[in-house]
């Protein structure tokens, strides 16, 4: 797969987006009954409770693994924003695949923050090779808390050796090699616990057995099981990092997986809003299309525009990786909690909006629904539940809200990751940090960037219900940051109001984000289709963004904007803010219908009866 890049003599673009819609098309068509991300054979594999080998294998015939590799250890991971959307693609595909196939690279992400030079190149070599890393940090009887692990790594004349258990980790039993979490002194503590990668080839016989899948509710196909190491012997050259530093390797490298995940599940929002759309469109109701019906045209466009804000969220935090390096502890934290969580909602609203069908194993969509319904709850359960990422943003509201006082912003960092067409910097590791310093740029910016809104309002460049908007969620959002001020932390017992606090802080950031992407792209955004030039022409996109973000932050109760007067300087009655979403229908459709990605930006995927002859060759003479 070769790389898009910039043409020099035209106005730069976003490229991104054509690299994974490349991707996309070389996977070929998943209508296609003879390929493997054909629904229905998915869905035979998930019933079965069968691994989805065909699949995987065309991720790697298409050499995925080589972008989870950077490139400065040997592979064709340039930035993070291209590795989500890769991961995007697959993920609308198949949920199963993509978190089976992904697990490589969160099983190798630590060595690429914490390991040696010598470490990485030898590691990224094998990934790139197609070799399968698994991440054991979880236990049975101690789930997320890392500081409970009892698996132990006792020192030995050449290296350690590892005793215990590990639990529910993905690909454990199909791996080549793992990283463990392990206890290194026998008190534990946070520095009590080190990073070691176990290669399963190269362990004594014997000295380790792999536990029986578990059974799962979603991702059935997924090998969910578990590794017991009876005195394994690994070399010294396994551990990475220095002995005790293996919480603090975790931890920073928690920020990038967060992230990623962020990628599954605006795949899986995609996959929910398009076989909706198409049901939509094609069933009838009262001798109407359901499509026609006001609260049906009003749930797909919700819906619709509950994944551009995500999306947008998403593009500053995955450009953030390389340019707000600093701040990912609560940039990860914030879009691991809110992305999947929406994304439920949304799943779930598409679910009522299908009726009956949704839960249709077999006769509807070849029941890609009702297993994409079952597979997205995982997602924002791993790498940090939903308590654990918002408990991660509590326990830094004193920093925050003094941040957001003083307006304290990395300009250029936030700069370099809302413009799209700005080429984000080499990733540094080792900027990773345990605690923001610097606080949030990007929710810290909406006072900044509602006032630059002001002034194009002024000069009639955006609709007065965009500002009205804006200005709305700005209260909200210093309001906000009064209460996270006054939080005081307990190292236990947080209150429940803490967490709702935490939310509503999610959802300014979310709001703060979607106001740089807009102020930051408007008039450089690649406009190449109609569907993308109709969400960009006057705020149209932000306006429905942010109308569903006051929304959310205070249901039911939304701004009145007045109407124009009558003429006789009397105004009209307050217009109805939410009316904005039903503008997003013919984009909406326009993207449905010509085979795009729903976004805010140009992202062609595979058109039906497409698919790379080289690819589909050999799967036609083995099948």
């Amino acid at each position: 797969m070769t790389r898009p890049q910039l043409v020099p003599d035209r106005p730069a673009r976003y490229v991104p987006y054509d690299l994974a819609g490349s991707f996309d098309q070389d996977l070929g068509d998943p209508h296609r009954q003879d390929l493997p991300f054909f629904a229905g054979r998915l869905r035979e594999l998930d019933a079965l409770e069968e691994f989805p080998e065909d699949a995987v294998r065309r991720l790697d015939e298409q050499r995925l693994p080589s972008h989870y590799v950077p490139v400065r250890h040997g592979g064709e991971l340039r930035s993070y924003e291209d590795l989500l959307q890769l991961v995007r693609v697959v993920a609308r595909r198949d949920l199963t695949v993509a978190i089976a196939h992904t697990k490589t690279y969160l099983g190798a992400v630590s060595t690429w923050v914490g390991g040696t030079a010598d470490q990485a190149g030898a590691l990224g070599e094998r990934v790139s090779a197609g070799a399968v890393v698994s991440w054991a940090l979880t236990e049975r009887d101690h789930g997320s808390d890392l500081l409970s692990g009892g698996l132990t790594a006792t020192a030995t004349a050449d290296g350690y050796r590892l005793d215990g258990e590990k639990w529910l980790i993905n690909n454990a039993t199909r791996s080549h090699l793992v990283c463990v979490l392990a206890r290194t002194a026998p008190e534990g503590g946070t520095r009590g616990y080190s990073l070691l990668l176990a290669d399963k080839e190269r362990l004594a016989p014997g000295t380790y057995s792999t536990l029986p899948a578990a059974k799962t509710h979603g991702i059935r196909g997924a090998d969910i099981s578990g590794i017991a190491f009876h005195g394994a012997e690994v070399p010294a050259g396994a551990l990475i990092g220095a002995e005790g530093q293996g919480i603090e390797i975790v931890l920073r490298s928690l920020q990038i997986t967060r992230t990623i995940c962020a990628a599954l599940s605006l795949g899986a929002a995609d996959r929910a809003l398009r076989i909706s759309a198409g049901f939509g469109l094609e069933h009838e109701l009262y001798g109407k299309r359901l499509i026609d019906l006001p609260q049906a045209h009003r749930s797909l466009t919700e819906a619709y525009a509950d994944l551009l804000t995500m999306e947008a969220a998403t593009l500053v935090a995955g450009r953030g990786v390389h340019a707000l390096t600093e701040e990912m502890s609560v940039t990860s934290s914030a879009l691991k909690y809110l992305v999947p969580s929406t994304v439920d909602e949304l799943i779930s609203s598409m679910g009522q909006f299908l009726g009956a069908r949704s839960f249709l194993s077999e006769e509807f969509a070849h029941g890609a629904f009702a297993k994409l319904e079952r597979d997205h709850r995982i997602v924002g359960i791993f790498d940090g539940n939903t308590l654990v990422n918002l408990n991660a943003l509590i326990n830094q509201f004193g920093a925050l809200a003094r941040s957001y006082r003083a307006g304290r912003t990395d300009a250029e960092g936030l700069a370099t990751a809302a413009n799209l067409t700005t080429q984000v910097p080499d990733f540094d590791p080792a900027r990773l940090d345990l605690t923001s310093r610097t606080g949030n740029s990007i929710a810290a910016s909406l006072p900044a960037g509602v006032a630059e809104l002001r002034k194009l309002a002024a000069d009639g460049q955006v609709p007065p219900a965009v500002l009205a908007l804006a200005e709305d969620l700005l209260e909200t959002t210093d309001e906000t940051h009064r209460q996270m001020a006054a939080h005081r932390p307990t190292p236990r017992d947080v209150p429940a109001g803490a967490f709702s606090l935490a939310h509503r802080y999610t959802l300014c950031t979310a709001a703060a984000a979607c106001l740089q992407v807009w102020l930051r792209n408007r008039d450089t955004v690649a406009r190449d289709t109609a569907a993308v030039d109709a969400l960009w022409q006057d705020g149209l996109w932000l306006e429905a963004c942010l109308s569903r973000l006051v929304n959310r932050l205070a249901p039911g109760v939304l701004p009145a904007m007045a109407g124009e007067g009558d003429g006789a300087g009397a105004p009209k009655a307050a217009t109805d803010p939410t009316a904005v979403l039903d503008r997003l229908m013919p984009p909406l459709l326009d993207q449905f219908r010509t085979g795009e990605m729903f976004s805010l930006l140009p992202f062609p995927l595979a058109a039906p009866g497409t698919a790379s002859a080289h690819m589909a060759q050999p799967l036609l003479e083995t099948s």
